[in-house]
């Protein structure tokens, strides 16, 4: 089988970025498919996820970006000459692949793919909540285009969402959505954290989404009782330069680090992991720290954590936006080491469900039923 699919670039460190290049991978490595990765934004950017040598890119070199070097009006007709540039020269690959399939991962394009792909089946695959906008501070323009982008969902054959909360939002604009989570990767290593050290972790973008401001309050409350652990946060992103100028006017015991590629070492130095997001799409971070042996605590935000945390069996679910009640299991976790050993033993056994050879089976199912 021949699977299209269709994204703007793979050139961060990012979590669609790994998602998307696993996947394909999978696809090729185990089911001997025929994957094919077109973009529209990759230029000379490295892709930083290795792809396997059977898994083909094409990039389109059609720079959405540019659109931004203008305002108003010549936005507006900048973003249409790049529409009819992509369409033309997505029609013109589809003509030389002659795909079985097309996966979207970017809702954006669906109009514009839906417009040349002709009787190919369509999977739009979503990696951001059906109702992000309603999280965060977007532009009236850039609603208005996600509207008219919802609109044409009908058209797809499927969309996937990664929870069931989400799923039910897509059902509002397209009729046929399924969910299957994220393939994950977890640690393979076969160790372990001990749960002794005195390190939370907390892994994530420094952005509105994943409201660090909360977590450095919430720490101040723990610091307070407990000033002898600290919390160790990974990340970069457009408010780091304001989180660190917070920290410099408080006494708390934190750092903030870069990105780093040995994550699951630094989980695996770890006690406890913390999220603080105001919404998820899944919340990849989770179930990677669980399977370091991890016990977690994050606020149940729509969607993701509450379809990876049983709350009390492997973390803590705590009512969105609650501090206090936050600030108050981390405690817990911290004076009840029994506690903490039984949650941690708990979480790496709950993620098993993520791993590609859970998730994969479902994805070459519902490619076989849409041929």
């Amino acid at each position: 089988m021949r699977v299209l699919y269709i994204t703007d670039a793979l050139a961060v460190w990012g979590g669609i970025e790994r998602v998307l290049r696993d996947k394909m991978n999978y696809l090729a490595r185990n089911y001997a498919y025929n994957v094919h990765v077109v973009t529209t934004d990759q230029g000379p950017h490295p892709i930083p996820y290795p792809l396997d040598a059977k898994v083909m890119t094409h990039d389109l070199d059609i720079r959405f970006h540019h659109q931004y070097r203008y305002r108003g009006i010549k936005r507006l007709i900048a973003y249409q000459r790049l529409q009819k540039l992509f369409k033309q020269r997505l029609k013109a690959l589809i003509d030389e692949l002659k795909p079985d399939v097309m996966v979207c991962i970017r809702v954006e394009f669906v109009s514009m793919v839906v417009a040349v792909k002709g009787d190919i089946p369509l999977i739009c695959e979503s990696h951001s909540l059906c109702n992000a906008y309603r999280y965060e501070n977007t532009t009236f323009w850039n609603r208005f285009r996600l509207r008219n982008e919802m609109k044409c969902l009908s058209k797809a054959n499927c969309m996937v969402a990664l929870t069931e909360g989400d799923a039910n939002d897509w059902r509002q604009s397209c009729p046929r959505v399924t969910v299957i989570p994220n393939v994950v990767h977890l640690n393979d290593t076969g160790r372990y954290s001990d749960l002794k050290s005195k390190q939370v972790i907390f892994v994530g973008r420094m952005s509105a989404q994943k409201d660090f401001a909360s977590m450095i309050e919430i720490w101040q409350q723990v610091n307070q009782r407990h000033p002898d652990w600290v919390l160790h946060a990974y990340g970069e992103g457009e408010l780091k330069d304001g989180y660190e100028k917070m920290l410099s006017e408080k006494n708390i015991n934190m750092v903030l680090h870069a990105p780093t590629p040995d994550i699951f070492e630094k989980y695996m130095e770890s006690s406890v992991f913390v999220l603080s997001s105001r919404f998820e799409p899944f919340g990849l971070v989770l179930p990677e720290a669980m399977s370091c042996g991890l016990p977690v605590v994050a606020f149940n935000c729509p969607y993701g954590p509450a379809d990876i945390i049983t709350h009390g069996v492997n973390g803590f679910l705590i009512e969105n936006r609650d501090i206090r009640s936050f600030a108050d299991k981390i405690c817990l976790l911290i004076e009840n080491e029994s506690l903490r050993q039984e949650m941690g033993a708990n979480a790496s056994k709950s993620v098993a469900k993520f791993r590609a050879e859970e998730i994969m089976p479902q994805w070459d199912r519902l490619f076989k039923t849409l041929k």
